[in-house]
This record gives C-alpha cells, sequence and structure tokens, in this order.
C-alpha cells in the first residue's frame, strides 16, 4: 500500500512542477486507483505485485467508498453555499444599501451609468420598471436574457409551450437539459442565474381573452415576441386599451422586423399597418418556412433595446417607423407607419 501511496504522491508532484490543474492530477491519482483495484482483482492471492499494492481488494474498496463519501459531501456543501450566496444577494440591496442600488449593482450596472443617455437616473427607471414580454420563444428568449442583464426589476413572462429540442438552434436562454421543461420556467432558471437582483414572473398558461387585461394592466411595457397573428391582435388590443406601449417584432427565414406601437403617443397601433391576418400560404411560420439561428438574437435584441429607450427616455424610439433587417444580404432599411383614422383598435385613443 506504501508503493502506491508513493506512486500518487510522485504524480501530484509532477503535475504541481507542470502547472496541471487541480482537476487533471485527481483524475490521473484516479486512474492509479483503478488499475491497482484491477491487480487485486485479476491476479490470484500472494502475486508479488498484489502484495506490493496492498494484498487485498478489500482495502481498497474501502478507501474508495471514504473518497466517494467525502466527494459527494463536498458537492453538497458547494451547493449548498452557492445557494446562500444566492439568497445573500437578493436580500442584500434590501438590508445593506442607503441608496436605490447596492454595491454590487452599481458595479454591475456601471456601463450604463456612465452613458450619458442612462446614467443613474435611467438604471433607477429601469430597476422599477415591470415589463411583460409574451412569448419565451425565439424572439422572447434574448429579450429576456437582455432585460434581466440591464436591470429590468420586474419582468413577466407567459408561455404555455415546453422546451424542445427543435428549439435549441436559436433559443439559447434554453439548454439541452430543460428539454420538457416549460419555457417559462427554464427562462425564469436563465434570468435569475444570469441576475439575482432582478424579479421574474413566469406565467405557465396561454395568453386568453380573459386574462390579457388584468395582465398587461400590471405592467409599464409589453413586449411581443409570438409568431401567430391572433395572439398579436390580442396583445395589441389589451396594451391599447391600458395606455401602455406594444414592441413587437417578427421574423421570417432571413428577415426580421420590429416596431414601437403606441397609439397614446400618436404612432399607430399593430392593427392600423396590419389589419387583417394574411391567408396561411403567405405567412408561414418558423417550423414551416425555416429561421437561420443568429437571426431572433439580433432581431431580439433590438427589441430590448426598444425597451430600454423607452423606459429610460434615451435617444428615439422606433414610434412610428418599423427596421426591416435582412441578414441574407446584411442589409437593413426604416420604413415609416402611420395611423388609420378608421382603426377598429386605436381610433379612439387620444394622443396625450
Amino acid at each position: 500500500m506504501l508503493l502506491v501511496v508513493l506512486l500518487a504522491g510522485v504524480l501530484w508532484g509532477i503535475g504541481a512542477m507542470m502547472n496541471t490543474p487541480h482537476k487533471a492530477r485527481w483524475l490521473m491519482i484516479g486512474l492509479l486507483y483503478v488499475v491497482v483495484l484491477v491487480v487485486q482483482v485479476a491476479l490470484p492471492a500472494g502475486h508479488p505485485l498484489r502484495m506490493a499494492t496492498g494484498e487485498s481488494p478489500a482495502l481498497w474498496l474501502i478507501v474508495g467508498g471514504f473518497a466517494v463519501i467525502a466527494v459527494g459531501y463536498r458537492a453538497v456543501l458547494r451547493k449548498l453555499r452557492n445557494r446562500a450566496e444566492v439568497a445573500e444577494a437578493k436580500a442584500a440591496p434590501a438590508e445593506a444599501q442607503e441608496g436605490p442600488f447596492s454595491d454590487t449593482e452599481l458595479n454591475r450596472y456601471a456601463r450604463h451609468i456612465v452613458l450619458r443617455e442612462v446614467g443613474g437616473l435611467g438604471q433607477k427607471r429601469l430597476k422599477d420598471a415591470k415589463v411583460l414580454v409574451v412569448g419565451a420563444g425565439g424572439l422572447g428568449a434574448p429579450v429576456l436574457q437582455y432585460l434581466a442583464a440591464a436591470g429590468v426589476g420586474t419582468i413577466g413572462v407567459i408561455d404555455d409551450d415546453t422546451v424542445e429540442n427543435t428549439n435549441l438552434q436559436r433559443q439559447t436562454i434554453h439548454t439541452d437539459d430543460r428539454i420538457g421543461m416549460p419555457k417559462v420556467f427554464s427562462a425564469q432558471a436563465a434570468m435569475e442565474a444570469q441576475n439575482p437582483f432582478v424579479t421574474v414572473r413566469p406565467y405557465h398558461r396561454r395568453l386568453t381573452d380573459d386574462v390579457v387585461d388584468d395582465l398587461v394592466a400590471e405592467y409599464d411595457l409589453v413586449i411581443d415576441g409570438t409568431d401567430n397573428f391572433d395572439t398579436r391582435y390580442r396583445v395589441n388590443a389589451a396594451a391599447v386599451r391600458a395606455g401602455v406601449p406594444l414592441i413587437s417584432g417578427a421574423l421570417t427565414q432571413w428577415e426580421g422586423q420590429v416596431s414601437v406601437f403606441d397609439p397614446a403617443h400618436d404612432a399607430p397601433c399593430y392593427r392600423c399597418i396590419f389589419p387583417g391576418a394574411p391567408a396561411a400560404e403567405l405567412a408561414p411560420n418558423c417550423a414551416e418556412a425555416g429561421v437561420i439561428g443568429p437571426l431572433p438574437g439580433v432581431v431580439g435584441s433590438m427589441m430590448a433595446v426598444e425597451a430600454v429607450k423607452l423606459i429610460t427616455g434615451a435617444g428615439t424610439p422606433l414610434r412610428g417607423e418599423m427596421v426591416i433587417y435582412d441578414a441574407l444580404y446584411g442589409e437593413s432599411r426604416k420604413i415609416a407607419l402611420n395611423r388609420r383614422k378608421d382603426c377598429e383598435t386605436c381610433a379612439g385613443v387620444v394622443v396625450g
């Protein structure tokens, strides 16, 4: 047994001299353990090599059992410690700070705060904001990730779908080990891991007429990342009734578009521009037409930028304008959009 201990020491020393990571050194010692165990089991009793390495496999099985227990105990402690750190991070802003931000938050959002158009006041507006994201799929994934990273204080996400293998080519907020999980809970896990200072409200259900008005009324801004016209019209009508801006995006194959619909600021609503849903064959969904993987990230990021601008007051949001991005040819263009006086959804809205 002493010989094995010496060999393990030699392996560890060689690894230290070569600056090999600890994980690699333990792997080599683990391989040595396996070789010794094989020697003890495969060779007959009394064999010189077996005698030199401990004489009996029982001893090494006991050693291995203790090692497994030690590794498991350490893993449990690490997991508990991580949970405690997350809990402390969530509690710290409420307990230890005099201003609106903890030191950790100030450091986290420093690149925002130094921007003249955002500053501390803009970051405080982000923290106080409540944003509802409809859909946690292709467009919802990057929107949710960047809203959480930006420090939007309360983010609601509604979707009745679950994560599928086919989603992972473009919906980067979800992971392979969360296939089968409701998308809203998968997104929540990713967002809270990214930023423990935000509050995520997941709604695992379909957005129907009986809940849409009450839900939208709880938020300052709505972002629509869905891929069907029924939901788009439903969200648009509820946003108009609540008087909140709606950021809407759409994708197909290599092309995407984004706009801000806000009749309260004399911008058109979604139905002004799209009075009726096109025929199904003229507007196939991603499953039928396909979509290049990075495109939702580009368009979704643009939607998140519009949200940050609306909340902080920075720049000029895309009210009354639509950006159309063509990824295949690397081109983008902007077109003007106008309200329709006879729009059945927003005709009676008074400009504020």
